[in-house]
This record gives C-alpha cells, sequence and structure tokens, in this order.
C-alpha cells in the first residue's frame, strides 16, 4: 500500500505543491501542482496553509521539499524570496511527522534516476534507453548551471549534487574566445555557468553584436531568448545556436569527468530549446573529444521531459529514505 506525502518545490518566484504516493522506495502516483508565487505569501508556512485551504483538509503528515539552494546549516535563505526555512521546526510548523529536505538539482536527479523512460527524449547518440547501471551525469541550465550524477547498480542508485556549474569555461573557437575576453573584462575567473545558462545569453548576444560592428541595444535575456526562438532577430537566433554549442561542449566535458554512460540534459530551458539542440551542432560538439570521439558517440545523450521534475524527485528522496 502507498503512502501519502506532500511534496515540494520551491524557487525564487514560485512554490509548487502536489501530492504523490510512495511505496517501496519509489513514487507511485503523483497528483496536479498546484503553483503559488512566493511574493504572495510572508513566509512557507502560509504559503502550506494556503495549500491546505485550497485541498480542502488536513494534509498528510509527511513532507519532501526540494529547495533552489544550499540545505545546510540551521536557518535555509533564499536568494530571490525572503523566505527562510528552519529544517528544526519543519515538523512543528508544518505539522508533520516526517521530512527530507534536498536541493533541488538533487531532486533532479533523484527523478532522472525514477523517471518512467517514457519521459526521455535522445538529443544524439544511440537511441536505447540509458543503461541501468553506472554514472548518469545530469546537467540542467536555468538560472544558473545545475550538475548532479546519478550512479546505478544492483543495490539501486545514489545522487551526488555537485558544483559542476563553476568550473572554468574553455572556448574552442574564436567566437568562444570573443565571449571569454568579454567576460574576463568583469570577472577575475569565468565559469562555464557563465556562458551556459539563461542570463548567459545575454553576454553571447552582446559578443556578437560587437564582432558585427552593431550598436549594442540593452535586451535582458528573457527578450533575447523570445527573440531568438521565435526567429524575429537574426542575430538573437545566432546567440541561441552558440549557446547550444557551448551547452554541448560542456555536457561532453562533464560526461568525460564523470565517467558518464549516459547524459540528461534537465530544466525548462532544456525543454524550450529541445529543437534548437539537436539542429544547431550540439551533437557534433558534444563529441568533439579528440581521442575519445568514439567513445563519445556511444553515450546516449537525453533530454528529460517529465512535466515537474523537481516534484516527482523529491517525493523520490522521500520514497528513498523512509518508504
Amino acid at each position: 500500500m502507498s503512502e501519502q506525502i506532500v511534496t515540494v518545490d520551491i524557487g525564487g518566484t514560485h512554490a509548487r505543491f502536489a501530492i504523490a504516493g510512495v511505496a517501496d522506495g519509489r513514487v507511485v502516483s503523483l497528483g496536479q501542482e498546484t503553483t503559488l508565487h512566493t511574493k504572495d505569501h510572508a513566509s512557507f508556512q502560509t504559503a502550506w496553509q494556503d495549500f491546505e485551504r485550497r485541498q480542502g483538509g488536513a494534509l498528510p503528515r509527511a513532507v519532501a521539499i526540494a529547495i533552489a539552494g544550499p540545505t545546510r546549516g540551521e536557518v535555509i535563505r533564499f536568494t530571490n524570496n525572503p523566505w527562510i526555512i528552519r529544517p528544526a521546526l519543519i515538523g512543528e510548523k508544518l505539522n508533520v511527522d516526517r521530512h527530507v529536505l534536498v536541493n533541488d538539482f538533487e531532486a533532479v536527479g533523484h527523478a532522472v534516476a525514477q523517471a518512467d523512460p517514457s519521459y526521455f527524449e535522445t538529443l544524439t547518440g544511440p537511441d536505447e534507453p540509458l543503461p541501468a547501471a553506472g554514472t548518469i551525469s545530469v546537467i540542467g541550465p536555468g538560472t544558473g548551471l545545475g550538475v548532479a550524477h546519478v550512479w546505478r547498480g544492483d543495490r539501486g542508485y545514489r545522487v551526488q549534487a555537485t558544483e559542476g556549474g563553476h568550473i572554468d569555461f574553455a572556448p574552442l573557437d574564436s567566437i568562444e574566445d570573443a565571449i571569454l575576453a568579454r567576460l574576463r573584462k568583469r570577472h577575475r575567473r569565468v565559469s562555464i555557468e557563465r556562458i551556459v545558462s539563461g542570463p548567459g545569453i545575454v553576454d553571447i548576444y552582446e559578443t556578437l553584436a560587437g564582432m558585427e560592428g552593431r550598436a549594442i541595444t540593452p535586451l535582458d535575456d528573457r527578450e533575447i531568448w523570445s527573440r531568438g526562438m521565435s526567429g524575429e532577430d537574426s542575430l538573437a537566433a545566432a546567440a541561441v545556436d552558440r549557446f547550444c554549442l557551448s551547452l554541448g561542449s560542456v555536457a561532453g566535458d562533464l560526461a568525460l569527468a564523470q565517467g558518464a554512460s549516459g547524459v540528461v540534459i534537465a530544466g525548462g530551458l532544456g525543454l524550450r530549446i529541445r529543437d534548437s539542440l539537436v539542429k544547431s551542432g550540439f551533437p557534433e560538439r558534444f563529441v568533439a573529444k579528440g581521442r575519445f570521439e568514439n567513445f563519445m558517440a556511444a553515450i546516449p545523450v537525453k533530454l528529460i521531459t517529465h512535466p515537474q521534475p523537481g516534484l516527482f524527485g523529491a517525493a523520490a528522496a522521500f520514497a528513498r529514505q523512509y518508504s
């Protein structure tokens, strides 16, 4: 028999809630999500109470929480919203007996480990399921660049969240040299997250504009992504393609570093650019590793298409610990 829990995914702008069923270490059901704006609630506790009212009654006495940020310490503070969470008080404040608190990208790792194969779409490499054993690299460009890996074997799986998004950026051509030179004017050290993340499109776009001698019109990342994906702005479209090339290089580097036998691209941005990833040269950049090209070509690279990997993954983390 499955146990009902509340699963929560908290970001800077939204907090998503759902009821999940867990049994035997796995997620067996995930209900309809409820999305609340963090700015509309004074605290996580008041958002929880709002969700409880919307559910029309008392909530299950167990919760899994994924947080966009570090989960250690006596007080957890959010970068983009005023909420704080004191892990020691979760039981008292939410009226729950058990809880699990995980980093949001650690939750994505659990989703990769447990999601049905139908939620994975091949981007490059062999069109076959992710391997049942070995390491799977998980890479998620978003506001930053999330990096984790999942190890699977005969006795189940383990998820390791990392700070892989902060390794050094390595240019492969003159355009990326120019992007690096631009960023070095502001940052002593340039990490891959500066380029391969949603906001990174701004520096890519402005570098391309400078190379063509165009006047730079200040645009935020959302507008550049919108213009590039719609095709209304050819320079923005070129920036999207360049982003995909750099993501291919980074994904290949991380796969080599982690000894991966499979790679998963995660996150809402990955879903948004799914067509561009295949058409832009992402596959060629992924395998462009010199003597290891044949090795890289044999690695299946997937896009996870689950609609709520954070909620699903948080519930999976709870299931692994308690059921």
